[in-house]
């Protein structure tokens, strides 16, 4: 009795991780021979370990990652050009802490999206909230936010994330009025968080992106000069996928 009213305890202090734990031990009568240290340590162990992967799990959710990628089932082959030691740099996240950007630029298939979710995937592990959005998408739900009146909400949302991840941008032209709002983003990017920005084009070609010169040079004299730059290369992996 003594012991169902302790696990219900524990449940309602929120400790749900340490009840399970609890009642593990109470089940296998050997642990009942460790210490009362050691017990009490596995307990904590277990109610830390589930608290993570509650934590990991709402992280990856609010992400809504396109894929889900892990830096760990990247492919290395010498022809898409990825060094291995610059991707384990960029896997502690540290540049992320440091208000820097990712950009990956590589032809269409090379993987760019792929990696992108994985470095994704990984902030999420470490902590970090992340949104993922297309943005031809995003040119689209800031259009509608200017128009409804949402737009300090829509970049408010956008500003509590640690990473904003922005997928094949220069497919959509970036017109004036979306511009402006972008530059807004990429400024609130600056002081409290970063970008993963993916494109087909190379970073000297952005700037035939937008419609308005001198709006190109503020945003992406904000992006790239603070940068890590990764380039792919070699044939597209869905082709390849597509020969086997």
């Amino acid at each position: 009795m003594l012991n169902q009213q302790t696990q219900s305890k524990l449940q309602q202090l929120q400790l749900s991780g340490m009840a399970k734990a609890y009642r593990d031990q109470l089940e296998q009568p050997r642990m009942q021979e460790l210490p009362f240290d050691d017990r009490f340590g596995l307990m904590v162990d277990r109610e830390l370990s589930e608290r993570e992967n509650r934590k990991l799990s709402r992280l990856l959710k609010q992400a809504k990652l396109r894929y889900a990628a892990h830096l760990e089932d990247l492919d290395y082959r010498s022809s898409r050009g990825l060094d291995k030691q610059v991707i384990a740099g960029l896997a502690g996240c540290s540049w992320i802490a440091q208000q820097q950007n990712l950009l990956l630029t590589g032809a269409t298939g090379t993987g760019k999206s792929w990696l992108a979710c994985a470095f994704g995937s990984q902030a999420c592990r470490q902590g970090y909230s992340v949104i993922y959005k297309n943005a031809s998408k995003l040119y689209e739900e800031l259009q509608i936010a200017i128009g409804d009146g949402s737009l300090p909400k829509y970049r408010a949302a956008l500003s509590k994330a640690h990473l904003l991840i922005l997928d094949d941008f220069g497919l959509a032209p970036v017109e004036p009025t979306v511009g402006y709002t972008l530059l807004d983003i990429v400024d609130q990017r600056m002081q409290a968080g970063s970008l993963i920005i993916t494109s087909q084009f190379p970073t000297e070609h952005w700037h035939s992106m937008f419609n308005d010169a001198t709006l190109a040079e503020a945003i992406l004299d904000r992006i790239v000069h603070r940068s890590h730059r990764i380039g792919l290369k070699g044939e597209s992996l869905r082709k390849q996928a597509a020969k086997t």
